[in-house]
């Protein structure tokens, strides 16, 4: 059997997410027993056994692990499926709006280039409505995975570009976002050691994945409370030169001389087909 149901991958996400038959099943709202014989019949229709079931619980076997990588993708495939056809189809119903497409970007970053990018492609003949989608950090690759966005500013080397087809925009150096009043603050330059052993200005922490790394700065969900935890002495961030765009009075940039340059990629997914994309994508290379 070479195929796989939606259903069933969403039964098997479940368990191998939550590794416990009950919570899983709670989650999708449904019964126990028919989950444990979905995922059972699953299992014999593969030919492999996907769970180690014991009275400790639950845990993924090799090919679980294999299945628990290659079903959050292809949910997400669906997933986006869904939702770029829905923005398509919005075009076509008589008085809806002119086709949109999605453009996710990180909070606070590439601002003076995103302003050319926007004002340039609304001056194009058919320019398709752009839905600016802003973003934590790293968060734009899940955004095009799953069809919340269509297309992407991303930041190597904190994003990743696998699987996706990219155009580079600009290069730019990091700089240090530290209280105007903090001594450090009144350096030419600075390093990466330096910014990462203050010891009353701990790093901030911004969430990848659902995740935040360890450390004793403080958790940041937007840019808002990063700017005013910065001002108020508590934290100090790392962020592309262009961020000097959004900082306020209380704050000073100091160029990092060790931190490798940032490169800006315009991303997409590889196999899209959509012309209002390709037309973006023109106007961006030309800027």
């Amino acid at each position: 059997m070479d195929t796989l149901e939606i259903r069933e991958l969403r039964y098997f996400m479940a368990v191998a997410e939550e590794l416990h038959f009950g919570r899983a099943a709670e989650r999708l709202g449904m019964a126990q027993p028919p989950l444990s014989r979905a995922i059972q019949q699953l299992e014999r229709r593969l030919g492999v056994s996907l769970l180690k079931r014991n009275r400790r619980g639950v845990s993924l076997t090799g090919a679980g692990e294999m299945l628990l990588h290659e079903g959050r993708a292809a949910l997400d495939a669906t997933t986006a499926a869904a939702r770029r056809t829905r923005r398509a189809g919005g075009a076509d119903s008589q008085g809806a709006p002119r086709n949109r497409l999605v453009l996710a970007v990180k909070a606070g970053a590439s601002h003076e280039l995103l302003h050319k990018l926007l004002d340039a492609y609304a001056a194009e003949p058919g320019a398709a409505e752009i839905e600016v989608l802003p973003s934590g950090l790293c968060e734009q690759e899940g955004m095009l995975r799953d069809g919340r966005a269509d297309v992407a500013l991303m930041h190597a080397p904190f994003n990743s570009l696998a699987g996706f087809d990219s155009e580079e925009l600009m290069t730019e150096g990091q700089i240090a976002i530290l209280p105007a009043a903090h001594p450090l603050a009144a350096r030419r330059t600075l390093s990466l050691a330096d910014v990462g052993d203050i010891p009353d200005l701990p790093l901030a922490r911004w969430s990848r994945n659902g995740t935040y790394p360890p450390g004793p700065g403080p958790e940041i969900h937007d840019q808002t409370q990063l700017a005013q935890l910065i001002a108020l002495g508590r934290t100090v961030a790392v962020f592309p030169d262009s961020a000097r765009a959004w900082l306020w009075a209380e704050h000073t940039a100091v160029p990092l001389a060790d931190a490798p340059p940032v490169v800006t990629h315009i991303a997409w997914p590889a196999h899209s087909r959509s012309l209002a994309l390709a037309g973006l994508i023109r106007t961006a290379t030309r800027l």
